[in-house]
């Protein structure tokens, strides 16, 4: 099923639901543990944005829930590939409009580089010694 999210006036996303993807952005939150209560089952939750180049400027924000029950190590800032089945969640918001967000039930969420400052203090270490 593909469904059509519009974003501003802008632009539109096309997207297929079900489908496995990757995408690559920073988190946003720390993964927070939490259980689902139907199946009692441990996954780390955070928020994602990715940003694209070009004329949007704007990030596509998304939910990003790893099925599994170990720490992802990631933090606040990484910059990561995430490859899941995308899904869209719909609900009320606390004024009372029908909303929705769209999240990612990942099977891998991937570091893919550390922050400059870290790269490069190992580096200084070895060049000491």
């Amino acid at each position: 099923m593909t469904r059509r999210y519009t974003k501003g006036w802008r632009h539109a996303i096309s997207i297929r639901i079900g489908q496995n993807m990757q995408v690559f952005g920073n988190v946003a939150t720390a993964p927070e543990r939490k259980v689902s209560k139907s199946t009692g089952r441990g996954h780390f939750e955070f928020r994602l944005a990715e940003s694209q180049r070009g004329v949007d400027t704007e990030p596509t924000w998304y939910t990003v829930r790893v099925m599994k029950d170990h720490n992802p190590k990631l933090d606040k800032g990484a910059f990561v590939k995430v490859t899941g089945k995308l899904k869209t969640d719909f609900y009320l918001s606390r004024e009372g409009k029908p909303t929705g967000t769209l999240l990612i039930l990942a099977f891998e969420a991937t570091k893919l580089a550390k922050p400059a400052a870290q790269a490069t203090e190992p580096a200084r270490q070895e060049q000491e010694d």
